[in-house]
């Protein structure tokens, strides 16, 4: 299934998938913020180590299928699946925007 996702949010899943770190922690704001696993990671080069962090421990693919809004932000779902522990599992993309890039993304179960 295709959803329509805003530029922002697309350049961020598009980045997941086909680029790397650095390219993941352009699709964000300058100061942009993760919160990931209990974890907060606030500003482009602690988000692009986050995300090589992230890549070395696992391989994985995250598909969208669900987008809605819920206090002020918006919800994407997404199926993923990977050598990661309880894989396959849906997960909770919460983001806040500022135009065309991400200034919040907390990501849950």
């Amino acid at each position: 299934m295709t959803i329509k996702l805003p530029e922002g949010i697309k350049a961020y899943f598009d980045a997941d998938r086909d680029g790397g770190p650095e390219t993941v922690a352009a699709a964000f704001t300058e100061n942009g913020i993760v919160k990931d696993k209990g974890k907060t990671h606030k500003g482009r080069d602690a988000i692009r180590t986050w995300m090589a962090d992230e890549g070395q421990q696992y391989n994985y693919t995250v598909e969208p299928f669900l987008i809605t809004s819920e206090n002020g932000k918006t919800l994407v779902t997404a199926h993923a699946v990977g050598d990661f522990p309880g894989s396959p599992i849906d997960l909770r993309f919460f983001f806040v925007l500022a135009g065309d890039k991400v200034a919040e993304l907390e990501i849950t179960l």
